[in-house]
């Protein structure tokens, strides 16, 4: 029997560097929501610079990160990154909502393997504003790492060494050179892990090599896996009408799956699809599905992608914490003036017979019956790795070439 893959996301969410230069309680459901959509937008963002290129993305590890560094910004900068958020994270009940959204993805009954770890990484001497490490832990369950950023390579090893154990080996270089200098003063990380299988795993037998039709119109031979069996599917449109298919396959806990998604012609690039792209279109793409006999053939892929993620954050209007004369984070540190550096993610994915292995209006989208009996995923797709029940979503990709 295959082993299962792996899909492990890292998102080194910040290096920050020296430079020159009323309470509403909101409740866990709410907060899960805003922090899905925020994930989904930013990866909207680095899909569109990727253009016809695979992308994997965590939009759970990114707003994981972003909700850290909200408390340590202060002014025009704290501003930006809330009003991108949609949420704050040292509102009454957010930091709350946002422990119970983590414990509710971690839980035994998920029965998938779910590990999320985050760390800081602040520079031993930097001297932090007086109380700012127990109101850290109080709002996110997390100790501060101290470090020596002057002694770049050391630094750069914990920092790795730290990212490989909690991706269980499958991300160990996320720094390069370079990535961190005797400027930097503090790293933020998140670590998500995933192994799911099938609840109805594909026969191997019934894997072959069947042709692929790229974006540019040419066409490769991959391998592609096949089923026939009952399957949560729906068909719905974009706004200027093009027709889509999506269709669930779920793990064997029952509380996460995977919805591909993909335009039922050819000709119309999977752009049309990611641009739309929300939390709640994919609330609404689950709460309308149907489940139907279909035979289901789809590729065997495994995808490896950096973002550079400032870029999509700049483009949500977080523009000040990448500008030294610009970026506030005077209630972490207001000895030294610093600034955003480097925001990154990383991200593997392998998706094979046994299961998945990983560290817009929408207004005019209706749903309706698929009337043919096939779904070919033999074009590029989207897919979202999904939790039911709180509707986080772990990761989303757009396969151009498996």
């Amino acid at each position: 029997m295959q082993m299962t893959p792996v899909l492990t996301c890292l998102a080194l969410g910040l290096a920050l560097v020296s430079g020159d230069g009323s309470s509403v309680h909101r409740p866990q459901s709410q907060v899960a929501q805003l922090a899905a959509d925020f994930g989904v937008k930013v990866f909207q963002r680095a899909a569109e610079a990727s253009k016809d290129r695979n992308v994997v993305f965590s939009p759970y590890g990114v707003a994981s990160v972003l909700a850290m560094l909200q408390v340590m910004a202060g002014g025009d900068t704290r501003q930006q990154i809330q009003v991108a958020m949609g949420f704050k994270s040292d509102e009454k009940g957010t930091a709350l909502a946002l422990r119970r959204l983590y414990k509710e993805l971690m839980g035994p009954w998920n029965k998938d393997e779910i590990s999320i770890t985050d760390a800081i990484f602040v520079q031993r001497d930097l001297k932090l504003v007086q109380g700012f490490m127990p109101r850290f832990f109080r709002l996110f369950q997390n100790m501060v790492k101290q470090v020596d950023f002057s002694e770049v390579d050391r630094a750069t090893f914990i920092v790795n060494d730290w990212v490989k154990t909690h991706t269980k080996g499958m991300i160990s270089d996320l720094l390069g050179e370079g990535d961190v200098d005797q400027l930097t003063r503090l790293v933020l990380v998140n670590a998500l892990y995933f192994k799911g299988y099938w609840k109805t795993p594909f026969l191997d037998s019934n894997t072959h090599r069947r042709l692929f039709h790229k974006s540019d119109g040419s066409t490769i031979s991959v391998p592609m896996m096949s089923q026939t069996n009952k399957f949560n599917c729906t068909e719905f449109t974009t706004p200027d009408g093009h027709y889509y298919d999506i269709v669930e396959l779920p793990y064997h806990g029952d509380t996460l799956s995977m919805l591909i998604a993909a335009p039922y012609e050819k000709e119309v690039p999977l752009s049309a699809l990611t641009s739309i792209l929300s939390a709640q279109l994919i609330s609404l793409w689950k709460s309308n599905m149907t489940r139907l006999p279909r035979l289901l053939v789809l590729p065997k892929f495994s995808l490896e992608t950096e973002v550079n993620l400032r870029g999509p954050l700049e483009n949500l209007g977080m523009t000040n914490m990448f500008t030294p004369s610009q970026a506030d984070f005077t209630r972490l540190s207001d000895q030294e003036s610093l600034h955003v550096s480097q925001a990154l993610q990383k991200v593997k994915i392998e998706v094979n017979e046994s299961g998945t292995v990983a560290s817009s209006s929408t207004a005019v989208i209706v749903s309706s019956r698929m009337a043919h009996q096939e779904l070919i995923m033999d074009r590029p797709f989207l897919f979202v790795v999904r939790h039911n029940p709180t509707g986080t979503v772990l990761f989303v990709g757009q396969v151009m070439e498996p």
